[in-house]
């Protein structure tokens, strides 16, 4: 048991972290519609990490790979706020999953003549939640936190946003701010999340809990207790299922949500007959 918590310790945390904001920040996504935005976001902060290994040779500059992803994301936040309401022709999610493909065909490009890239790649799927470190807890809690008081401040303008979404298509400097202050800060959460546990994870995290909410409560209050209940849930079974059987921790964790999801989907099914 000593073993397991000090292996799985620190893991836990980050996963606690990571879940309690992505969570959150998936009720909005699910509103808005823009499902994939994580993973857009996720690949143009890989870009600009790989870009910065590349020009810059940062490999033992961290802080410095991760304020070129950082500008890569606030790039693409500015673009996706604009792009709302100035390209018309298309909605905004097919906007997403067209930056999506031309930021992971460009990855792929330069990952082939970095050296190594295939193990970039596997690090950006899967992340690396257990060589966790004290180091990475406490620059978790202290960004997290940072964006948690944010979005805390900026709450009603962004939910009235996220409400009226589908149905118009503001036009006026306040919509495209706040657009831009949404898509910030996802990228920023994003950015992080995906260092520490890798695509996949940050996918399931921000998308299956609020799914699941979604299913039983429609108050913004009730949501947030079941998302934090069913990311908490699946974390602790993924780090014991990893534990034990000697598999991903990301994968795992994404999995037990998946199941999680098709439990919840039943539950509901039953409940209307």
């Amino acid at each position: 048991m000593l073993q397991l918590i000090q292996i799985a310790g620190l893991p836990f945390l980050v996963c606690v972290m990571m879940s309690s904001v992505l969570g959150y920040l998936g009720i909005h996504v699910l509103k808005r519609e823009v499902i994939f935005v994580d993973i857009a976001l996720a690949q143009v902060a890989a870009v600009g990490i790989i870009v910065s290994h590349l020009v810059f040779d940062v490999h033992e500059n961290p802080s410095l790979s991760y304020v070129c992803s950082l500008a890569a994301i606030f790039v693409m936040a500015v673009f996706y706020a604009v792009a709302r309401t100035s390209i018309v022709q298309i909605s905004i999610e097919a906007i997403i999953g067209i930056s999506y493909a031309i930021a992971a065909a460009a990855a792929l490009f330069l990952v082939g003549i970095q050296p190594g890239g295939h193990v970039h790649i596997q690090h950006i799927l899967s992340g690396s939640l257990l060589w966790t470190d004290g180091r990475d807890v406490v620059t978790g809690a202290v960004a997290f936190s940072a964006v948690g008081f944010c979005l805390y401040f900026v709450r009603k303008p962004l939910m009235s946003l996220s409400e009226s979404y589908r149905h118009t298509r503001s036009k006026g400097a306040g919509a495209i701010f706040w657009d831009f202050v949404f898509y910030l800060l996802v990228g920023l959460v994003i950015t992080l999340s995906v260092q520490m546990g890798g695509i996949v994870l940050v996918f399931a995290y921000l998308i299956i809990p609020a799914t699941i909410s979604a299913v039983f409560a429609s108050q913004l209050r009730m949501q947030l207790i079941i998302i934090w209940i069913a990311a908490i849930s699946a974390s602790i079974f993924g780090l014991l299922f990893a534990y034990y059987l000697d598999f991903s921790v990301g994968p795992a964790i994404a999995l037990l949500l998946g199941i999680e999801l098709i439990i919840a989907a039943a539950v509901s099914k039953l409940r209307t007959i």
